[in-house]
């Protein structure tokens, strides 16, 4: 086992690994930039190195800063977080070249996955279904023209090497796809220096689910089942549930019986999550996280399971703690992400945290590096924390959640707390009956 980690990465995830860490016996390195230096990771941890200014280009993606930092703690492995360097192979491969573990994939797989046109060519051969769609990237009106065609309209435009939604346009008919394939492109170029798209069809009501799976290097591999994660703005999730109230035991099964198979015969290894549309009983692959989700949590808790420490063990070369017969699933549990945005216009509220509550009780967990006096900065992402909540059944778990978001204080900011308290009353939400087009309908009506 690892003696110390260096965990390349800042706020509530880097403190959701220095916390793994400790129940496992290891020592934690805290890296941050110099807005950075009275973060709660940063105090938590065993050490810390700064490794740069404020720009998260010269610290947090600063390779040869995070490698000396390894090198001057003596640091056997690097955590990677979620965000950030997670899903970079190059990082992946120059932390083993300088004689230290990745706790992640191996690079080869995050560079396959990192590219949706080769992530599909490589599921689809391992026998996980995929969205119709072209064969491969698409550079001019022609092309885009005989692949609309064949797919049939509407049709949905996408980066290559992206995600979150940017390089992302529907063409609703043909006298739309010129300008949305011109536009993909050049929103792809400009968000990841790649101008590459390709298209698929466009689901007109699918729910966004996605597979956990855990996979070791002695050969075993399994599924923790699904995160329904169809609440979306811009394509950017706002709540998680797990399980998903549309999906039922035997098609649970089912998916997940594919994706294991798939899983071994790539031979991936760690933890990875197989993203899928589904639409009237179809499941449709559209990408692979090759790292830990923001969102893991909800699948924690229902499984009991510790995702990190997982992690942490088959990097080390240990097998996984559990075998699949051994997974259970229990009771219902729910995440929000609270920002520091304004709940209707989503403007970020960085500023100082005056006065901060966590809220606690039965079946509670806040994921969060805030506390009273912080200053959130500008320079990075707007999420305060994740607010998880685990019941016995669905409506245990709503009510739950409704009572904690009554109970959380974030003052001296903008949060989107008053969102999730309107969106949880809603009677499309308790009735579960909601597609990731759904969330900006209900936000239209004001």
């Amino acid at each position: 086992m690892f003696a110390k980690i260096l965990i390349a990465n800042r706020g509530e995830i880097a403190l959701r690994i220095i916390r793994a860490c400790k129940e496992m016996g290891i020592a934690t390195v805290a890296v941050h930039s110099e807005p950075d230096r009275g973060a709660m990771h940063v105090r938590l941890a065993d050490e810390s190195v700064c490794i740069g200014p404020a720009p998260a280009a010269k610290s947090y993606l600063n390779i040869p800063a995070l490698i000396a930092a390894c090198e001057i703690t003596g640091a056997d492995a690097v955590h990677p977080g979620y965000g950030f360097l997670s899903e970079n192979a190059k990082f992946a491969e120059i932390v083993d070249a300088h004689g230290y573990t990745f706790i992640g994939p191996r690079p080869e797989h995050i560079r396959i996955m990192g590219d949706k046109i080769s992530a599909k060519q490589a599921v689809r051969e391992a026998g996980i279904p995929v969205v119709p769609g072209s064969d491969g990237g698409v550079s001019t009106v022609e092309e885009a023209m005989a692949a609309a065609e064949h797919i049939g309209f509407p049709v949905l435009i996408k980066a290559a090497a992206g995600g979150g939604g940017r390089g992302m346009k529907v063409a609703k008919a043909a006298d739309s796809l010129a300008e949305a394939v011109a536009t993909a492109q050049s929103e792809a170029a400009a968000a990841f220096g790649d101008g590459t798209v390709y298209m698929e069809r466009y689901l007109q009501t699918p729910r966004h689910i996605e597979l956990q799976v855990i996979a070791d290097a002695h050969g075993n591999v399994c599924h923790l089942g699904e995160r329904d994660c169809s609440l979306q703005r811009r394509h950017q999730k706002v709540l998680e549930e797990a399980p998903s109230p549309v999906i039922d035991a035997v098609s649970r099964a089912k998916i997940g019986a594919v994706v294991v198979e798939a899983v071994q015969r790539i031979g991936y290894l760690g933890v990875g999550t197989i993203e899928f549309l589904y639409e009237n009983g179809e499941f449709f692959f559209i990408e692979m996280n090759t790292r830990l989700q923001v969102e893991h949590p909800v699948t924690e808790a229902i499984t009991g399971i510790d995702l990190v420490r997982e992690q942490i063990r088959i990097a080390a070369g240990l097998p996984l703690s559990f075998t699949q017969d051994e997974v259970r699933f229990e009771g219902h549990a729910i995440e929000c992400r609270i920002n520091a945005e304004n709940p209707r216009t989503f403007t970020p509220s960085p500023g100082r945290v005056t006065d901060f509550h966590a809220p606690g009780g039965l079946g509670v967990r806040l994921d969060s590096a805030v506390y009273a006096g912080y200053s959130i900065p500008p320079y990075y992402d707007s999420l305060i924390g994740k607010l998880i909540v685990h019941g016995r059944d669905r409506d245990e778990a709503i009510a739950r959640m409704c009572r904690s978001l009554g109970e959380m204080v974030v003052g001296g900011i903008e949060t989107t707390i008053p969102l999730f308290q309107d969106l949880l009353t809603d009677p499309d939400f308790r009735a579960g009956t909601y597609d990731i087009h759904w969330l900006e309908r209900w936000m239209a009506k004001g």
